[in-house]
């Protein structure tokens, strides 16, 4: 019983590790966190989307910003505009 309580740990394990990495696959550098903390995922382009396109408001913006979501490059982006 215990190599059978063993293996299904590791299966678990692998399970959430793959599950995290798939769920992070598409998500841009450039945005990684709102301002307090959370991650966040915006995909990379293509498509480039403006801030009427996405549901998060006052995140962080890290250079390159392909999206150009922080237009006045004090590195938080979509600050209540919906261009």
């Amino acid at each position: 019983m215990p190599i059978l309580i063993g293996s299904l740990t590791f299966l678990l394990i692998i399970a959430t590790t793959v599950t995290i990495a798939q769920s992070n696959q598409n998500c841009d550098p450039a945005y990684p966190r709102d301002l307090a903390g959370n991650e966040i995922c915006i995909p990379s382009p293509p498509p480039d989307l403006d801030c009427k396109d996405i549901s998060y408001r006052r995140f962080v913006v890290l250079q390159p910003d392909p999206h150009n979501f922080d237009s006045d490059k004090d590195g938080i982006g979509c600050e209540g505009e919906q261009r």
